[in-house]
């Protein structure tokens, strides 16, 4: 980037870096959001606050060539990426790429674009397509693709998480003239402008934002934001056209799904011939059995349950990375007793997340603090410690007319086998302020099929490099990943305002009120934060362990 290209809000992160208003690590996420490449961002940050004056190496510079490397995963449906809800993005990512990537450092990258700047005031965005990506069967990948794909993405009929994260500033939401089955109001989202996604020329698409937002690269790099062939309508099956380093040559749900190396990818790799991803269900003992007998080399996630066993295995490495990864027990907000705001606090008033994190996760994390900002993300508020009270959470049930308690089932899912440790441990907690709840216990695959509309649920959460991501997506009342149905006009606008702003102090306070909120009144016990941790052969070559669990195999080989 040239100087007078510069954003005009980097020179004051320098000079928040040199006073030591901001850390190292916010400098490059913010400095690179703003088009700072990665490369100057971390020379700058080597020169003034010292450390590395480069980006870690992502991958060995010789690397062995061929061999097909099997990874344990769950396999679902994945015909329609840009609705996913999860990590299906880990087998359709190598096959149909991102515009950004976010590393292991959790900086975003350029990927399929060469650059983004952005106007000082964040509210233009000019998004610069490389000129050397072509789809595998010939076509040049041009803006053209990159519009389609946004513009689906950003449709409500697709169903897409993606609305919810860009809706603050990408779309309006109008009364359809039509009403549901209570009588009220259809309401849908259309782009707020019929310019808001606009194609400059064959290289370049500019976003026109109704509002400032910081994070645009980043929501580029979400779930379902895979670039689809717009010839194939969306679908991904396979043979499914991409510009990623693989073609899906197989995928059967509940099994197995097979890559295959393709030749004339840009770099880096692929050095593997293949992946293959097993399905192994539910049973902790099947992935360490298949680790084991050497029949599988990696698991994408190991469960605390998992880790001694693991750890045994002579010819297996363990990784791990501190991460905003969760999990919340939730309430739907529609329906008795979990409409009265009284009830919602008492159960978060009634749990001691300390000691959920000690029984369900042997302490490798952080305690939840029941509001889904972590303390790894850059505009996080330290609140008052919101301890347990048993006493305080029966007044408030007496008070919301439950003198002697309530009682309902939570579901969850049996794997991992944390995850029902941890509900199991809330509901004694639960037990002692007059909360009776019975554990609903189900395969994950059932699990997922229900989790947006079961009553009370407890819903793992993956990696968001920024707080106010998260927040969009599982809180902001217009998300369709927002499983609790929880509406609250102060809060989306709150979030909107956070999103918007650059200084990083005014954010801060701005996100400490979202927590409050959600504190008091949200739909949410949050009892942790849990490290990502994961396994790997150690014929495995180039791993870096991702904050989000993100595997990216064509930086991958495997030694014979």
């Amino acid at each position: 980037m040239r100087k007078h290209d510069e954003h005009p809000h980097i020179p004051t992160l320098k000079t928040w870096l040199a006073d030591g208003k901001i850390d190292r690590r916010q400098f490059l996420r913010e400095a690179t959001l703003l088009g700072l490449s990665a490369a100057a961002a971390y020379s700058v940050a080597g020169k003034i606050a010292g450390g590395p004056a480069v980006a870690p190496a992502a991958a060995q510079a010789a690397m062995p060539k061929g061999g097909t490397l099997r990874i344990g995963l769950r396999v679902q449906e994945l015909k329609n990426p840009h609705a996913y809800d999860w990590f299906q993005s880990e087998i359709t990512r190598n096959v149909c790429e991102y515009l950004t990537k976010t590393g292991a450092d959790n900086i975003t990258r350029p990927d399929l674009l060469e650059k983004w700047t952005a106007s000082p005031d964040l509210k233009t965005w000019t998004l610069s397509v490389r000129r050397d990506i072509k789809w595998r069967k010939g076509r040049d990948f041009t803006a053209d693709d990159v519009v389609w794909n946004l513009k689906r993405l950003l449709d409500p009929a697709t169903g897409s998480s993606q609305l919810g994260v860009m809706s603050g500033y990408m779309l309006d939401r109008f009364d359809t003239g039509q009403k549901d089955d209570k009588g009220q109001p259809k309401m849908s989202f259309r782009l707020w402008d019929a310019n808001a996604i606009e194609r400059v020329d064959a290289h370049t698409v500019r976003l026109n934002l109704k509002v400032p937002q910081l994070a645009v690269p980043e929501h580029l790099f979400n779930w379902p934001a895979h670039m689809m062939d717009p010839e194939e309508k969306g679908l991904f099956e396979p043979g499914a056209n991409g510009t990623g380093a693989f073609v899906l040559d197989e995928v059967k749900v509940g099994q197995k799904a097979v890559l295959k190396a393709r030749a004339g990818y840009r770099g880096p790799g692929p050095y593997l011939d293949a992946v293959e991803y097993i399905d192994l269900g539910d049973d902790p003992a099947a992935a360490i059995a298949a680790m084991a007998a050497k029949q599988i080399h990696g698991i994408r996630e190991i469960d605390v349950v998992q880790l001694d066993a693991i750890k045994a295995l002579p010819h297996v490495a363990i990784h791990q990375v501190v991460s905003a990864r969760t999990a919340v027990a939730r309430v739907r907000m529609e329906g008795k007793p979990f409409d009265d705001a009284r009830v919602r606090l008492a159960m978060k008033l009634a749990i001691d997340s300390q000691k959920v994190l000690e029984v369900a996760y042997r302490n490798l994390g952080a305690a939840g603090e029941h509001h889904h900002v972590c303390p790894a993300h850059p505009e996080y508020a330290k609140l008052p410690p919101m301890k347990q009270d048993i006493a305080r959470a029966k007044r408030l049930l007496a008070e919301a007319g439950h003198p002697d308690g309530i009682e309902t089932t939570i579901a969850c899912k049996k794997d991992p086998a944390w995850e029902q440790a941890a509900v199991e441990a809330m509901v004694e907690m639960w037990k002692q302020a007059g909360i009776r709840v019975k554990v609903n216990v189900m395969p994950a695959a059932q699990y997922w099929q229900i989790w947006k509309t079961v009553p009370f649920g407890f819903t793992s959460w993956n990696h968001r490099p920024l707080g106010v991501m998260v927040l969009a997506q599982a809180y902001r009342g217009s998300s369709n990943l927002n499983e609790s149905g929880y509406k609250n006009a102060e809060l989306d606008k709150l979030i909107d305002e956070a999103e918007g702003t650059l200084d990083l102090e005014k954010r801060r306070a701005v996100t400490s009120r979202i927590q409050e909120i959600l504190q008091k009144d949200g739909p949410i016990v949050q009892p942790l934060w849990r490290s990502n941790i994961t396994a790997f052969d150690k014929r495995v070559k180039g791993f870096v362990v991702h904050p989000s669990s993100m595997m990216f195999p064509n930086e991958l080989a495997l030694e014979s």
